[in-house]
């Protein structure tokens, strides 16, 4: 079973596992067609957290492919351009490239496949065209002034005929087509062996000609629009160099009678444990409608918070994330759900530690942040056009082997083409604070606290992957998932179908930061006697389309011994394929 966000990229995958390959073989063939087909949503130079398990050992693990800080990227060097909140775009965003890293280690260590086999869908799509979609080709068609005044390697690519691409017109990018292809050749030279050929890419990707390319370019000053317009990024070569993707231990917690997967606090994973941890304090069977919807966002409200005051790279800040997923700590906090909308931020204490936010999340809360004009209102499913999103895959193989990726950043929108190679780089170091002394206070060689979040279910003889994209939605739209899923005996198509919400009350974490407290947005297919009792309970409601919120999808073995995958209806592009 293969499902995505892409039907080319589903049927990528699907035809790597009719091939004879497993699950990490078509996820890699799966997620680099990703990187060609929603370039407005991911890229090559982007980044991407995995949750895998492997069936032989019964081993479930997190891959990192979230890049670090730049070893030169410190607040003084910030403070010398006058910057005192890193931007959303432009090259002083940059963190190393993680995903083909991540990739490569899959490929490598779990796979069974060549390189060339799995890369050749993402290389004919490039090189000889697919059909853009309407969301990619009105984020160029946005962007067009901007290409054309300053970002001409861009323009060159996405305005080559002289003009946008048109929705579903055939879509090309040769030059990404060549990498691609460069890199499985490098790979290639070094040896006959698939370990070692796929290592060879690596290399070629991290310490040969991308990484020069990327070097060369980051050194170059780039319209960002940011105080005087233009500025180099902290990037280098070395950086890629020094950096692997590697294998960690998930964080879990049980719910529902299954044990719930997500990343470490480097990600923002943990908050739909959190979330899951305190609504296994509530009976949820027999809630009406208007009392889960309320419930689950003053759960997430709370759960929030603490992402806000806690979390960050453990490795360079005090996260204390098990007392965090504590028990006793999930019920002390679900405690604090009333009957109306809570207008506060209200981080909790974990094993007694004193809570602080970063100040511009309090200046967020108290006077909800500024949109620059052609930017989308709270709540629009941040980020957006013209800022990006994001892509998700699950694969489950006929071995029992499941993988759950989350690809994203180093979208069209954010940062130039760089020269050469056809891709962006990311812009994932606006999630640092300049602020110092935070968890995820900017530091050289930490990772930026990512909104990226995939999930797994394990238990009951069953083994799912699941997860979408959508920023700071991405662990709020699941939670209505899986107690549909888990709690209410929906199957996984129907689960997914039904409607969703996510709370707006505490700041994006994607740059410029905006806040809308008791902000609600809800599909309409709820009802309007719910969305009548939520507004009197003081959430301020924004109804949304029918089908809008959530972009979900799901695969893995089922406690009947059968493989199950569904995906998203809404936008009639996410797919989900299997036999």
């Amino acid at each position: 079973m293969v499902a995505s966000t892409h039907w080319l990229a589903s049927a990528s995958g699907m035809a790597v596992l009719e091939a004879g390959g497993n699950a990490f073989d078509a996820a890699v063939a799966s997620g680099l067609v990703l990187h060609v087909v929603e370039p407005h949503l991911n890229g090559l130079g982007g980044d991407m957290p995995v949750l895998c398990h492997e069936a032989s050992t019964g081993r479930t693990f997190t891959v990192c492919g979230q890049g670090v800080a730049p070893s030169s990227a410190t607040p003084e060097a910030y403070a010398a351009h006058g910057i005192e909140e890193i931007p959303g775009t432009g090259l002083l965003a940059a963190t190393v490239p993680g995903s083909f890293g991540a990739w490569m280690l899959m490929l490598e260590r779990y796979g069974t496949m060549r390189l060339r086999e799995v890369a050749g869908y993402a290389i004919g799509y490039a090189r000889e065209g697919y059909p853009f979609l309407a969301q990619a080709a009105a984020a160029v068609a946005g962007l067009e002034q901007v290409f054309g005044d300053h970002w001409s390697t861009s323009a060159d690519i996405y305005l080559a005929g002289g003009r946008p691409p048109a929705a579903g017109e055939r879509f090309r990018n040769p030059v990404l087509a060549d990498t691609l292809e460069r890199l499985v050749a490098e790979g290639e030279a070094t040896g006959p062996g698939r370990e070692q050929q796929i290592e060879g890419a690596r290399r070629a990707f991290y310490s040969g000609f991308v990484a020069e390319q990327i070097d060369a370019f980051a050194a170059t000053e780039q319209f960002d629009g940011v105080g005087d317009g233009a500025h180099r990024g902290f990037l280098t070569g070395a950086d890629l160099d020094a950096w692997r993707a590697r294998e960690e231990e998930p964080l879990t917690v049980d719910f529902a009678g299954v044990q719930v997967a997500k990343t470490q606090p480097w990600g923002q994973g943990p908050v739909l444990l959190q979330q899951l941890a305190m609504l296994e304090t509530f009976d949820l069977t027999e809630m009406p409608t208007a009392d889960l919807v309320h419930t689950v966002t003053e759960v997430a409200k709370l759960a929030f918070a603490d992402r806000e005051a806690w979390y960050g790279d453990p490795e360079h800040g005090d996260v204390p994330i098990e007392d965090l997923l504590s028990p006793d700590y999930a019920a002390e906090r679900a405690q604090l759900v009333g009957t109306s909308a809570s207008g506060e931020l209200r981080p909790g204490s974990p094993g007694g530690r004193a809570p602080r936010l970063p100040a511009r999340v309090l200046a967020a809360m108290s006077d909800g942040g500024a949109w620059p004009d052609g930017l989308a209102t709270p709540g629009q499913g941040e980020p957006t056009v013209a800022r990006g999103d994001t892509c998700h895959l699950d694969v489950a193989d006929r071995w029992g082997n499941v993988v759950a990726a989350t690809p994203s950043g180093g979208w069209l929108q954010s940062s130039p083409t760089i020269p050469g190679l056809g891709f962006a780089l990311g812009t994932r170091a606006q999630m640092f604070w300049l602020e110092q002394g935070l968890p995820s206070s900017l530091v050289p060689g930490a990772r930026p606290r990512t909104t990226l979040s995939p999930g797994m279910l394990l238990g009951e003889g069953r083994v799912l992957g699941f997860g979408t994209p959508g920023g700071d939605q991405q662990d709020q739209w699941t939670v209505p998932f899986l107690i549909n899923h888990l709690v209410l005996g929906m199957g996984l198509q129907e689960a997914i179908d039904a409607p969703s919400w996510h709370s707006t009350h505490w700041p994006s974490s994607f740059a410029p930061r905006v806040a809308q407290p008791r902000g609600m947005r809800i599909e309409g297919r709820v009802g309007a006697e719910v969305v009548a009792e939520l507004r009197r309970r003081g959430h301020e409601v924004d109804v949304a389309g029918e089908w809008s919120l959530g972009r979900l999808s799901a695969a893995g073995t089922g406690t009947d011994g059968m493989l199950h995958a569904a995906a998203n209806p809404r936008g009639m592009q996410g797919y989900a394929v299997g036999r």
